[in-house]
């Protein structure tokens, strides 16, 4: 069933007035009108390999593989700029699963990039914690709860056992606790990794809205400044040349944002 939209053209009555296309046969109930056709509506573009793959991914977003996460990653393999043994949390499972979408022959898992390991799951010791929030910013899923200078705490239920946290504590309060003694897929149920796989896009748009507001203040912020700079009378040379220092001190700090700006809404479009 299409919209009205689709199926005729606009006149001042319905229907001795609106020109029916043929295809398409008006059905009058009491509170609506529908249309149904016979036009076929046409599907959804199919998946890319890139999406395939990425499909094929746990989506621990650990960055072992090499990449920043997953959707890098699948990218690199669809453009054959890497190989599908670089997923340690997939294991072997996964690079059968990779092999089944990409057609690359089954090859054994990178050691470079880590060995498939049991499931763990990151734990804080809080009498540690200084609430410094660097393993909050680390975190690619938003598992880990807490505040500035206040305790931090780890949710088992979403943490992917990346260990991205580790590195960035300050006074070693982390550490990786085994939760399973199954490794790779058998560790890691496809529904944690469509879970995953939300919170870490999720995460990636609160990030981008956060730092296009953040930038927009910054702006305004500059703009007034400027504005403020315009108004001055400086009255002697030197004055004068203050204010043009200002200026172009302002100025410069304008175009650094509006070129931070652009960059981004092209990174964001590709």
């Amino acid at each position: 069933m299409l919209p009205l939209a689709n199926c005729y053209s606009k006149s001042t009555r319905f229907p001795a007035r609106w020109k029916v296309f043929p295809a398409c046969r008006p059905q009058i109930s009491d509170n609506a009108i529908f249309i149904t056709t016979d036009l076929a509506v046409p599907d959804a573009a199919p998946p890319s390999l890139a999406d395939r793959i990425e499909d094929a991914l746990p989506q621990t977003q650990c960055t072992k593989c090499g990449y920043n996460g997953c959707r890098p990653y699948a990218e690199a393999i669809a453009a054959g700029n890497a190989g599908i043994n670089q997923c340690p949390p997939g294991g072997a499972e996964g690079i059968a699963r990779l092999s089944a979408v990409t057609g690359y022959p089954v090859i054994p898992l990178n050691p470079v990039n880590g060995l498939e390991r049991p499931r763990a799951v990151a734990y804080i010791d809080e009498a540690l914690c200084i609430g410094c929030t660097l393993c909050i910013q680390a975190c690619p899923v938003d598992a880990i709860v807490g505040a500035a200078k206040q305790m931090h705490t780890i949710v088992p239920e979403l943490c992917t056992g990346c260990d991205l946290c580790v590195n960035p504590c300050p006074v070693d309060c982390i550490v990786m606790f085994p939760v399973t003694e199954s490794t790779g897929w058998q560790a890691w149920p496809q529904a944690d990794a469509d879970a995953a796989r939300e919170r870490h896009d999720f995460r990636a748009m609160r990030l981008r809205r956060e730092s296009e507001e953040n930038d927009a203040r910054l702006a305004a912020k500059a703009a007034e400044k400027m504005k403020a700079v315009e108004a001055l009378d400086p009255g002697t040379a030197a004055g004068e040349a203050e204010k043009e220092r200002k200026r172009a001190i302002i100025a410069a700090a304008m175009e650094r944002a509006r070129l931070k700006a652009e960059a981004a809404k092209n990174e964001k479009t590709e």
